[in-house]
């Protein structure tokens, strides 16, 4: 792994690795750039980390210093493009210097051969210990590739931890189906598991999750996706939102909506709990068409199931009537309406109460300070489709040019 500030010294220093190591990966990292490195990676799938420092060297020192507080972190070397000091700090494990003002590619190479070779060593060692396994344990899953921090959540589908993936460098969610595949009753559920792969990871969009990994372990199907270790953006409206914080991510979601809709695939369970926070604050939509534990489902006719939460479900959706992308933009419009007004505009003692006035209560009053917003909500939250924006880009194309007016 290579850590760096500028561009042109990650570009040297990955060629002068590949000149020596044509077959090495090399995953490069923005330093200062890209989002900090997750308190829990550890390195754990690299034969060493390269941490490129320029004059004052204190913000480098510092960061190699985090790395090796860490039990079992990888070897570092630690380049700074500055004159040595007349005394050298004193040697410290897992740690490499290079000093000088520009990077010498022999003194690198051999330095890094030697940083490679001795934590082959140790892995060599280590795996012959018990504890060595037991890192790769996810429940009764064996999922090679992936180091387990610690279980995060549970449902009936799917077990989720925090584990740091040797693929994607990084730490990640690891989701982990509970039933064996041939033999589960509820074959629609791992149908719907494999779907989030697939959708997601041919989509490169901004503002949805991140894909890294898909596999089989022991029989059971994962899915390794992007960590958000900000939050999502339930935890985000316990304080108010402003005017212009509604709006962006208003916009951020539609785009997300815009995309997948593309594909010809609908989210179903649009809703705060699903939209996670990126440290940047930008929004990214995660769970697509999943059902899980807290999935409202209730057999309404005796051939349909009702999937997604009720608060945020399209008039249609609430009672099994077909649906479509403008299901997904009333559940947005639910939210729109929560992120300006500060609350949910349908309340109730009981989901079904909450499915009817969807369907048969009057929109709320919206408050007289958000009144321009007022045709943006309405269209949104119509109880008929067909009095709805049509889809995402539409939606879009009206707070541009509502945008543009003010």
């Amino acid at each position: 792994m290579v850590i760096a500030a500028r561009t042109d010294h990650r570009l040297l220093l990955r060629k002068h690795i590949e000149i020596e190591w044509p077959k090495s990966t090399i995953v490069e990292h923005a330093w200062g750039e890209q989002d900090a490195l997750d308190p829990q990676f550890s390195a754990a799938g690299f034969d060493a980390v390269i941490v490129v420092g320029a004059a004052p060297v204190d913000a480098a020192e510092a960061l190699v210093a985090e790395f090796l507080a860490k039990p079992e972190f990888a070897p570092v070397v630690l380049v700074l493009l500055a004159d040595p000091p007349s005394a050298p700090p004193a040697p410290k494990a897992g740690l490499y210097r290079l000093w000088g003002r520009k990077i010498d590619r022999r003194a690198l190479v051999d330095v890094l051969g030697k940083a490679v070779e001795g934590r082959r060593r140790h892995l060599t060692s280590m795996r012959g210990r018990p504890e060595y396994e037991q890192r790769y344990r996810f429940g009764s899953v064996t999922i090679r590739g992936h180091r387990c921090i610690k279980q995060v959540g549970s449902g009936g589908m799917c077990t989720i931890y925090l584990a740091e993936s040797e693929r994607a460098g990084n730490v990640v969610v690891l989701k982990v189906f509970n039933q064996v595949p041939d033999v589960s009753e509820r074959i629609v559920s791992f149908d719907r598991f494999l779907q989030e792969y697939e959708i997601v990871a041919g989509l490169k969009h901004e503002h949805i999750v991140r894909i890294y990994d898909l596999g089989i372990a022991d029989d059971h199907a994962y899915i390794a996706m992007e960590h958000f270790p900000a939050g999502d953006l339930r935890r985000r409206l316990k304080s108010p939102l402003t005017e212009v914080e509604a709006v962006a991510y208003l916009k951020q979601i539609a785009s997300a909506l815009d995309a997948i809709h593309a594909v010809g695939v609908l989210h179903r369970d649009l809703k705060p709990a699903n939209l996670m926070l990126r440290t940047d604050s930008s929004l990214c939509l995660i769970d697509f068409g999943l059902a899980k534990a807290n999935t409202f489902d209730v057999d309404l006719t005796g051939a349909r199931e009702i999937f997604g939460t009720p608060y945020y479900m399209s008039p249609e959706q609430g009672h099994a009537e077909p649906i479509d992308a403008r299901s997904d933009l009333y559940s947005l419009g639910v939210i729109f309406f929560e992120m300006l007004m500060g609350h949910k505009p349908y309340l109730g003692s009981s989901a079904m109460e909450v499915i009817y006035k969807h369907k048969r209560a009057e929109l709320p009053a919206i408050a007289p300070q958000h009144e321009r917003f007022g045709d943006i909500l309405r269209r949104l939250l119509a109880k008929s489709p067909g009095d709805r924006f049509q889809s995402a880009r539409e939606l879009l194309e009206a707070v541009e040019v509502l945008e543009s007016s003010a």
